[in-house]
């Protein structure tokens, strides 16, 4: 696909939910109803909208983190989500967006870890990664944070595209299919617990895959924004062990044309409400000044950069790196 009609089409999401370029509200980037980021933003807004009525909040449907990483580049919202491997990627023009670099945007927070997740029946014979061998997988929508780390880590798993097939099939479609048994498995990278598997695990017993390792190991050294994280047990329906895999970050991003003051206030109620934000979500929200500022590959907001001093926490507009 086309990178132009790919903007075409993240601006075509964004206009089918009301959108008109003159509002003076602020406009939140979410992904589709029903997922994680959609979640998370409407209990932002809902509850920052109810504490004060300074700020008039939007929240816009789109095909999530690619999309709003374009979005934000493009003026078209205020505010996004999106995983910290595809913003080093948008960043520097590399991977899904090479040759396209996405800027005009900068980091408020890391807020919680997205699990790499792979789901496959129970009754089938797929245990290991390897087992995908000859079968059918879904690895995402076309353009998505869940494509492109399947892809890596289909590829360090030596599971080259001549020895699977892949689909790109959203969320639910992959669920659906796996269930009439038209796929073998499907990747999904999201915060837990993920509603559409724990959904599915109601309707059909599944397993969650381990990524072993080694290619852990192989990934965690070649893709920064990679970190090791456990699926716990009893997480889904059916699931009774713990599941070894790997996370990124949820990021919480700013349009660089949003005001210091706007931004700094936005940044300060985000950790003010931390608690009020994890009762309100199934949501591991990681909401301290710490786990936020670590790891994010791009500059933060000089609205966040004032936050975080206050809070004791040195931050350049050209170095993420805390003091």
């Amino acid at each position: 696909m086309k990178k132009p009609f790919r903007l075409l089409l993240c601006l075509a999401l964004l206009f089918v939910s009301g959108c008109s370029g003159y509002q003076k509200t602020i406009r939140f980037g979410a992904a589709d109803i029903g997922g994680i980021y959609y979640t998370f933003a409407n209990t932002f807004t809902g509850l920052a909208s109810s504490e004060d009525d300074t700020y008039q909040f939007e929240v816009k449907t789109t095909a999530g983190s690619a999309a709003n990483l374009r979005l934000l580049s493009g003026g078209y919202i205020e505010l996004g989500l999106a995983q910290s491997d595809l913003i080093a990627s948008a960043y520097e023009g590399s991977g899904i967006f090479e040759g396209d670099p996405c800027q005009g945007y900068s980091a408020i927070a890391g807020l919680y870890t997205e699990a790499c997740q792979i789901v496959v029946r129970a009754d089938s014979n797929i245990q290991t990664l390897d087992d995908l061998q000859g079968k059918t997988v879904s690895i995402g929508a076309e353009d998505s944070g869940t494509e492109q780390n399947a892809n890596q880590i289909l590829t360090m798993s030596g599971l080259t595209t001549e020895l699977v097939k892949t689909l790109n099939l959203d969320y639910t479609d992959a669920a659906d299919q796996l269930i009439n048994g038209k796929i073998d498995a499907f990747f999904c990278t999201a915060g837990i617990q993920t509603t559409v598997i724990e959904e599915l695990a109601k309707e059909c017993d599944i397993r969650l895959l381990d990524i072993d390792e080694k290619c852990r190991n192989k990934l965690l050294s070649a893709y920064p924004s990679y970190s090791e994280y456990t699926i716990p047990a009893n997480t889904y329906t059916g699931q009774t062990e713990d599941i070894h895999t790997l996370g990124v970050k949820a990021v919480l991003l700013a349009s660089d044309k949003l005001s210091s003051d706007t931004v700094e206030h936005l940044t300060e109620w985000l950790f003010s409400h931390a608690k009020d934000l994890q009762y309100a979500t199934s949501l591991n929200l990681q909401l301290d000044e710490t786990y936020a500022t670590d790891g994010i590959p791009i500059p933060f907001h000089p609205g966040a950069v004032a936050y975080y001093e206050k809070q004791g926490i040195t931050l350049s507009s050209e170095s993420n790196t805390p003091n």
